[in-house]
């Protein structure tokens, strides 16, 4: 069926206004009605229902509209994969990702778009998001993925995607039966926390001041660079733990892990892409959106 045919029908469909899809696809509004009444010709069924007050979709129309919706993603997609085939067809791309984004969000990414992308060389550097602005600005990679909320100047960064940290305990130790904590108890319960430099301990930061908690004042037993340490570590301890909500999926289907509220606190965060000025194109800009696309965000 005709590409277009179809896109003049869906716009129809959701403006419920010939004249008004007219507009949008910057045809005529009788080629709007030749493509409707060619479709309606095809199956045999009225797909609008015409009336003094404008047009309604009938069961059909409301039939065709989903199935249309679905061809014309699917006719995106495919567009969107080939143009990535024939316009990154070589090159080399080095990544630098904070911990739980290289960990959690870019390896199904980086396996899908190295299966599309035909000859690009990739090569990922994993730490927390000091360590990825560093290496932006000394040039030993090419795009950063950071999870911090502060900003360095000589950085230009595009939003990815949003994320939340959550307060953790094992189910099987001491904590594992509590649904929520006042900051004020927070501050005495033994916590693994990550290290400074990272994204994840800089949002606890702020989150927690805003409250008027520092980090000093908190019984915090270890700190631990890698999310999945510290997940091991609640698990076979009396510990709890501040960590991404993207890094629990496994532990909360299995029940090894559950969230605890802390009362009138919250720590959302976006996840950001990080490159030099003036180099957001070419290969890093389509990865870019290869990773909004794939991740579903």
């Amino acid at each position: 069926m005709d590409e277009f045919r179809l896109r003049v029908f869906v716009t129809a469909a959701r403006t419920l206004s010939f004249s008004k899809c007219a507009a949008v696809l910057n045809i005529t509004q009788p080629a709007v009605s030749r493509h409707i009444g060619e479709l309606e010709a095809r199956y045999g069924i009225p797909l609008f229902s015409r009336g003094t007050s404008g047009v309604t979709l009938t069961k059909a129309g409301e039939l065709l509209l989903s199935h249309a919706e679905r061809l014309l993603s699917a006719y995106q997609k495919m567009d969107y994969d080939m143009d990535l085939l024939s316009q990154t067809s070589q090159g080399r791309l080095s990544i630098g990702a904070s911990t739980t984004i290289a960990m959690y969000l870019l390896p199904p990414v980086l396996a899908a778009f190295m299966e599309r992308s035909g000859g690009v060389e990739v090569s990922m550097l994993s730490g927390n998001s000091e360590n990825v602005e560093q290496w932006l600005r000394d040039g030993t990679v090419d795009i950063g993925f950071v999870e911090n909320a502060s900003r360095r100047p000589w950085l230009h960064y595009e939003p990815l995607m949003a994320d939340e940290l959550v307060l953790v305990a094992g189910t099987q130790g001491r904590y594992g039966a509590i649904e929520s904590v006042t900051p004020e108890e927070l501050k005495g319960l033994p916590l693994v926390l990550r290290e400074n430099g990272s994204g994840t301990r800089e949002i606890i930061e702020r989150a927690l001041s805003r409250r008027g908690i520092r980090v000093e004042d908190l019984n915090v037993v270890i700190e631990l660079s890698s999310t999945e340490a510290i997940k091991s570590f609640v698990r076979s301890s009396d510990t709890l733990a501040i960590v991404s909500v993207i890094a629990l999926h496994r532990e909360l289907a299995d029940g090894s892990l559950r969230i605890v509220d802390i009362d009138g606190v919250d720590m959302p965060r976006e996840f950001a892409t990080a490159v030099r000025p003036g180099e957001f194109s070419g290969l890093n800009a389509r990865f870019h959106e290869f990773v909004i696309r794939e991740a579903g965000v």
